[in-house]
C-alpha cells in the first residue's frame, strides 16, 4: 500500500513499508549469464540431435487458435497424411490448432508425428498426435530447430509468432543462411494481402527487397498441388 497522507511535512505516495534492498553482484550475473548460455546450447543440440533422426520432414506453421471444424484444420490435417505416406515426417510446434491438425495427420496415416514445444503461459499444450517431442524454453533456440533441416516449409494462416517465423525462414533463405526450399503459404484468402503488402510496399514503394525475393514463396490452396510440389524438393543435406 502506497500513503496517501496530505498532513504537514509528510511525503505522499511513498512505500508503507521499506524493504531491504541489496544490488546483484557481478558474480551473480555472470552465474546467470553462464546457465542461461548452457540452456540455449543444450535446447540447441537436442533439437538438431532431434531432427536428424528423421532425414526426411516438414515443418508445419500455423494458428495455434484454430479449432478442429476450422476448413484450415482439416486442411493441414489432410495435407500431413498424404505427405506422412510419401515418407516425410511431420514436424509441429507440438501445440493446439494448426500444429495438432498436422500432428494428427501425421498420426493417422502411421508417419512420425513430431512435436518442437514450448513453455507458454496461454495455449502452447501439447496435442495428443505427438509422438515424439523435444520441449524448449527459449523461442529462438526452438525457431533454429524447426529450420534447420526441413525439405519444405508450409505456412498456414495464423497470428503473430506464425508471421514472426515466416519472415525469418524467408530472411534466412534470401541472406542464404540456410539452403533454399519451398516456401508453401497455404490459403489464398490470408496470403494474398501479406504477399500484396510484399510487392506493393516493400518491393515497389520503398525497394527494401528485390524482386527475386518475392519468387522465394508460392500460394497453394489444392492439397493434392501442395503435395506434388513439396514432393519435387531434394533431400537437404544440412
Amino acid at each position: 500500500m502506497k500513503k496517501s497522507s496530505k498532513k504537514k511535512g509528510k511525503c505522499i505516495n511513498v512505500p508503507s513499508v521499506h524493504l531491504p534492498h541489496r544490488p546483484v553482484t557481478r558474480e551473480e550475473i555472470e552465474a546467470e549469464a553462464k546457465a542461461r548460455v548452457s540452456r540455449v546450447a543444450r535446447e540447441i543440440a537436442q533439437g538438431i540431435s532431434f531432427i536428424r533422426a528423421h532425414p526426411r520432414s516438414i515443418t508445419f506453421f500455423g494458428s495455434a487458435r484454430m479449432e478442429s471444424s476450422h476448413p484450415y484444420y482439416k486442411k493441414a490435417e489432410k495435407i500431413a497424411y498424404l505427405l506422412a505416406q510419401e515418407g516425410f515426417a511431420i514436424v509441429t510446434g507440438g501445440g493446439p490448432g494448426i500444429m495438432e491438425a498436422a500432428n494428427k495427420g501425421g498420426h493417422e496415416a502411421g508417419g512420425s508425428s513430431l512435436g518442437f514445444t514450448i513453455k507458454l503461459p496461454k495455449e502452447q499444450v501439447q496435442n495428443p498426435y505427438v509422438d515424439d517431442f523435444v520441449d524448449f524454453h527459449y523461442f529462438f533456440t526452438r525457431k533454429v530447430s524447426l529450420a534447420f533441416s526441413a525439405e519444405a516449409f508450409l505456412f498456414f494462416p495464423g497470428g503473430f509468432g506464425t508471421l514472426d517465423e515466416f519472415f525469418e525462414i524467408v530472411t534466412l533463405i534470401q541472406t542464404h543462411k540456410i539452403p533454399s526450399v519451398p516456401i508453401v503459404l497455404v490459403g489464398k484468402d490470408f496470403w494474398n494481402p501479406v504477399k500484396k503488402l510484399i510487392q506493393d510496399v516493400l518491393y515497389k514503394k520503398f525497394k527494401t527487397i528485390s524482386k527475386e525475393d518475392i519468387d522465394l514463396l508460392i500460394i497453394l490452396d489444392d492439397e493434392k498441388e501442395i503435395v506434388s510440389y513439396v514432393k519435387e524438393a531434394p533431400l537437404r543435406r544440412e
